[in-house]
């Protein structure tokens, strides 16, 4: 096995195992009486400033046309919501669900695709897509089945998760995102994240808490920097050396560590049908990204 290669897979393997800590280190800032608007404040704000200062290390040329303002506010805000959305998940439901829930955005990009921009829709993406729906149920029949209303609201905010950042990997491949650089592009949708739940918790909710704790500071440095930017640098660094396809295919490693992280840390129950479930979900995703496709996936996956 080449070098290159053995670096493309432990960035990929880094890229999606630290993505999958996001939800640990969001509950552990809400535990620690941060409202969800200050949650993605603080995350998008120190992951802005993070690519920042690495982009302006590595020499990045951070200038943008003014053309591109308009595009990257429109896909800042659909990628904010894919937060905002996976935070309530993680409130309400298990965060390996929402997590496994929120995994099948390929497939929600295929379709949109198919619909939208007349690609087809292969077989093989229609039995994945069949296949991902089974195992989405089963990752959620226990939460549906208990009746709980916030259940419901954690499984609907999951699957809009989905939606809205099927939206965004659209958007960036079908707008002027396109031509932008890429290490631009994120620094500017991670910075408009920030400034938007900024406006939004003084907006609703009067104020933006000044974090003064140091354990609190951890917290938002781990989801800041572990989960967000170096998993976006990590990421861009996988695809560089073993190109999106086999770097999609990694992307499991992002609800196993979730389900890891969710059994053994925080005490959420783990079911033989959430299990199978998640399988599913896995399984049906890693089909359509495999070699033999005739169109290419998504390129990142921020959350």
């Amino acid at each position: 096995m080449q070098p290159k290669t053995i670096k493309g897979y432990t960035y990929a393997v880094l890229s999606s195992s630290t993505f999958g800590l996001a939800p640990l280190f969001t509950l552990l800032l809400i535990g620690s009486g941060l409202d969800s608007f200050e949650v993605l404040f603080y995350r998008w704000g120190t992951a802005a400033l993070t690519l920042g200062v690495f982009g302006l290390l590595a020499g990045y040329n951070f200038r943008i046309n003014k053309r591109d303002i308009g595009v990257i506010c429109m896909l800042g805000f659909v990628r904010a919501m894919t937060s905002l959305s996976l935070v309530i998940a993680y409130q309400n439901i298990a965060t390996s669900i929402a997590s496994a829930i929120h995994f099948v955005y390929p497939l929600a990009v295929a379709c949109g695709m198919g619909l939208f921009f007349k690609e087809r829709i292969s077989m093989r993406t229609r039995m994945a897509i069949a296949v991902s729906l089974v195992g989405a149920i089963l990752l959620s029949l226990k939460d549906l089945s208990s009746g709980n209303s916030n259940a419901v609201v954690g499984i609907v905010t999951a699957v809009a998760s989905v939606l809205f950042y099927g939206t965004y990997m659209i958007g960036v491949r079908k707008t002027r995102a396109a031509d932008i650089d890429s290490a631009a592009f994120s620094f500017y949708v991670t910075l408009f994240g920030a400034v938007l739940f900024a406006l939004c918790g003084i907006v609703f909710n009067g104020k933006i808490s000044i974090v003064t704790e140091p354990e609190v500071w951890l917290f938002i440095l781990g989801i800041g920097i572990v989960a967000t930017a170096i998993s976006n640098i990590t990421l861009i660094n996988a695809i560089k050396y073993i190109g999106p396809t086999l770097t999609s295919l990694f992307g499991a490693m992002e609800p196993l560590t979730a389900l890891a992280v969710g059994v053994l840390v925080l005490g959420e129950q783990f079911t033989l049908a959430m299990g199978i479930g998640m399988l599913l979900v896995i399984a049906a995703v890693s089909s359509v990204m495999m070699p033999g496709r005739n169109k290419k996936l998504p390129e990142s996956q921020t959350q």
